[in-house]
């Protein structure tokens, strides 16, 4: 073709046509008496011309053929991969820096997002110009990852511009002086022109598409390590189902400890913790801050494993249930008390999404909701902001403990759910508990002596263990720990009043 003829022309830089013609004799040779051919004793150029017919031969000319043949390929393929070699290198210190990139984005967002969270925080203690340069330096972090890998895209398109330009004038010129010394016709010339453009212009657009792949690829390298993440809390080898095997609300805590793997000392936050709690029966847990309680009932619907015994529902280990089945038969109300943007209808029905309306009407009734309820013109369709800030603390524990009794859990655990609800309120949702929810196990966290001193037990934590247990005339008789909280509490009544 026109196209091989003129690239034989440049027979020092692109010997493709002498290279096929050599290779083609070299595979004639495999096939021939070698006997028939001598190296001269001055070898020449081209090398299938070092062959003479009709002289003996030791077939050292055949391996001298071969081996400048394949030099000569090798030489081709990487005068042919160099540019996309340094493309990948390119392309590889790229998603460097943009993974770079990416990772300083989301310090980025994450100062924004604390900011827009705690802003009456940061309001209450003026501290408007630290976080100003809070987040002035996440974002010049941001800027200067941002650049550079901007810049090297920037530089990308002038660079490969300039390789195409400087192989024209190499082309013109080398090409000009051949056509002169007539071993070169223009139209060749032309059609080598137009072939390295094309081959040019496709490295070009391979850099680009390059650029976008590499972009790409850092951001979901963002995604999939969070989509692709595992729960550390799986199903057991052999789960049980809690539809097969239903759940009656016996809860038992066999000498359970319990250690955070990820962070903190390493020490157990629980040692050697045993009790029963009975269907019916509300169990109390009261102590200091930081004991573990609520890291204790979080044990019963698997948030956490047990590192050392067992928690039993129902006698059997909570690790060989499945986990959907479990939960579903517990109802929490959570210490940080969470609704979600949509209306109160919306967010009750979350504890049942197939509940009848008087169904939900009741749950908000056990939970002294209702009359708060029906004060907002549009009732049950009022609609809630995100985290329910339109609506006050003790309003949003008393939904939340509507959603949990519309659910008619088996096990019923309340975290200092009604802490700031009035205590005349308490008495009644209390009572409500125990008119409504009598073949449930109510476990219970509270800091005020009068939201258990009515429990069928109480649990007292003390120094990451069980300090003391009973109900409340025998830990006013037997415990210290629960007379100091009880008197304590008892001061503070008395200098209000």
């Amino acid at each position: 073709s026109a196209f091989m003829d003129a690239l034989g022309a440049f027979n020092g830089v692109f010997p493709l046509r002498e290279l096929e013609q050599a290779g083609r004799r070299a595979a004639a040779l495999a096939t021939l008496e070698l006997d028939k051919f001598v190296i001269p004793k001055a070898p020449c150029f081209p090398p299938w011309e070092w062959l003479t017919p009709g002289t003996p031969s030791t077939g050292a000319a055949f391996e001298q053929v071969t081996g400048t043949v394949l030099a000569r390929m090798e030489a081709a393929k990487a005068a042919a991969t160099a540019p996309l070699d340094a493309l990948k290198q390119a392309g590889e210190r790229l998603q460097t820096q943009l993974g770079a990139a990416v990772k300083k984005i989301d310090a980025l967002n994450q100062v924004i997002q604390e900011n827009l969270v705690g802003i009456r925080v940061v309001k209450a203690f003026v501290r408007q110009p630290h976080e100003k340069e809070k987040f002035k330096t996440a974002n010049d972090a941001y800027t200067k990852a941002g650049l550079s890998a901007v810049m090297r895209v920037m530089l990308m398109n002038p660079v490969l511009m300039m390789g195409i330009s400087v192989a024209t004038v190499l082309i013109l010129y080398n090409g000009g002086i051949l056509v002169i010394q007539g071993e070169l016709a223009v139209g060749q010339l032309s059609s080598l022109l137009t072939y390295i453009f094309n081959i040019l212009f496709s490295v070009m657009m391979v850099g680009m598409a390059l650029f976008q792949y590499t972009r790409a690829k850092a951001c979901a390298d963002r995604i999939f390590e969070v989509l692709d993440a595992q729960p550390d809390i799986q199903n057991g080898a052999e789960t049980l189902s809690a539809g097969a095997r239903p759940v009656k609300g016996l809860v038992e805590f066999k000498n359970v400890s319990f250690k955070y793997r990820a962070t903190g000392t390493g020490d157990d936050v629980l040692r050697n913790i045993s009790f029963t709690a009975k269907p019916g029966q509300t169990v109390a847990i009261v102590g200091g801050t930081g004991v573990g309680k609520s890291t204790l009932v979080n044990l019963i619907p698997r948030f956490y494993d047990v590192t050392g015994g067992q928690v039993l529902v129902d006698g059997e280990d909570v690790r060989d249930y499945a986990l959907e089945d479990l939960r579903k038969k517990v109802g929490m109300v959570l210490q940080n008390n969470v609704l979600f943007s949509g209306t109160i209808r919306e967010n009750l029905l979350w504890g049942d999404e197939n509940a009848t309306e008087e169904e939900m009407i009741q749950a908000a009734k056990n939970a002294q909701a209702y009359d708060f309820i029906m004060s907002f013109p549009e009732g049950f369709d009022t609609r809630l902001e995100q985290g329910g800030v339109n609506v006050s603390g003790g309003q949003k524990q008393r939904l939340c403990i509507a959603r949990a009794m519309l659910r008619k859990p088996e096990v019923l655990i309340l975290d200092d759910s009604t802490s700031a609800v009035d205590s005349a309120t308490e008495a009644l949702i209390r009572q409500s508990f125990h008119d409504n929810l009598k073949d449930t196990t109510v476990i219970l966290i509270a800091q005020r002596i009068s939201s258990v001193r009515d429990a069928d037990q109480i649990i007292v934590l003390e120094d990451d263990t069980i300090a003391a247990m009973g109900t409340h005339d025998e830990l006013m008789a037997t415990s210290s720990i629960y007379q100091e909280i009880y008197y304590s509490q008892q001061e503070g009544v008395k200098d209000n009043g």
